[in-house]
């Protein structure tokens, strides 16, 4: 009879690593044409990001959409 080494299949491949999903919170405000900067600056400070602006009804107003993760 003959002798048969079987290779050896090496090292287990890692279990994958579950990462939570973020979870994010969301705002729409009204943003004034003419004070754009200062606006978005505050909202930014408190952690929130700019998504979009769109045009509201006139075009002097405009809408922004900010997304923040939650805590």
């Amino acid at each position: 009879m003959r002798r048969v080494e079987r290779a050896h299949p090496g090292p287990r491949p890692a279990t994958p690593t579950l990462i939570p999903m973020k979870k994010w919170e969301y705002l729409t405000a009204p943003v004034l044409i003419h004070n754009t900067k200062m606006i978005l600056d505050n909202f930014g400070a408190d952690g929130w990001e700019l998504v979009q602006i769109v045009q509201g009804a006139t075009p002097e107003q405009l809408v922004a959409y900010f997304k923040r993760e939650k805590p």
